[in-house]
């Protein structure tokens, strides 16, 4: 499988990557310290996201950094893309694994202890957890669980995992604290004026994370 590394995850935002592309957004975040990528275009189509998602793993060659398809798992195939996230409400791991094989990174969002104690750790590689805080790119999520309920959820899964839902910069330490291996950010890097500068912030800030910890 490929390997990964869930400290730093960019989520793309086509709406707030207007002014950079979600292709210059991603290099410019890679060149910053982002550690995998996640396509995630809701409005797109199948069709829009083989195109978007075939010109990112072009310009992503040879950096190391995996590129995820969210949820449309006949565009991940097509892109050839490193593996997939599904949420509770999208297609079931084990189906995405069948058709993926074993080499690809299966990614799942979690969201509650119930959800969290019916994970398949022999099919899933990783889990979403959150939303930590509520969050305008995904209006449609589950009540915010916090800190609090991020901490008790990783220790539950027991899983490489990474926090998702309004988290910046400044909420790096709490989500390692949490038990947590990393945060997946949007609007912290799509959007921002210097992607490179705000990625390369956050970087510098999980180094400094890292350090206090040990």
């Amino acid at each position: 499988m490929t390997p990964f590394d869930l400290s730093l995850y960019l989520v793309l935002d086509p709406d707030l990557c207007r002014e950079h592309s979600m292709v210059e957004t991603t290099m410019a975040a890679i060149a910053g310290g982002a550690t995998i990528i996640q396509l995630r275009d809701k409005e797109a189509g199948t069709d829009g996201l083989i195109r978007v998602g075939r010109e990112l793993m072009q310009a992503m060659e040879g950096t190391n950094v995996p590129l995820i398809v969210n949820d449309d798992i006949d565009a991940a195939i097509a892109i050839g893309a490193h593996g997939m996230h599904v949420g509770q409400d999208d297609l079931p791991s084990q189906i995405a694994r069948e058709r993926l094989g074993p080499d690809k990174i299966i990614g799942l969002s979690i969201e509650s202890e119930e959800v969290a104690q019916k994970v398949d750790r022999s099919i899933v590689d990783y889990v979403g957890i959150g939303p930590v805080f509520a969050t305008p790119t995904k209006p449609d999520h589950k009540p915010a669980i916090g800190f609090d309920g991020l901490e008790r959820l990783v220790r539950m899964v027991g899983l490489p995992s990474v926090a998702i839902g309004g988290l910046k910069g400044e909420h790096v330490l709490p989500v390692l604290e949490s038990g947590a291996d990393g945060l997946a950010v949007v609007s912290a890097i799509c959007g921002q004026a210097d992607p490179q500068k705000a990625t390369a912030d956050i970087a510098e800030k999980l180094k400094s994370a890292r350090g206090h910890l040990t």
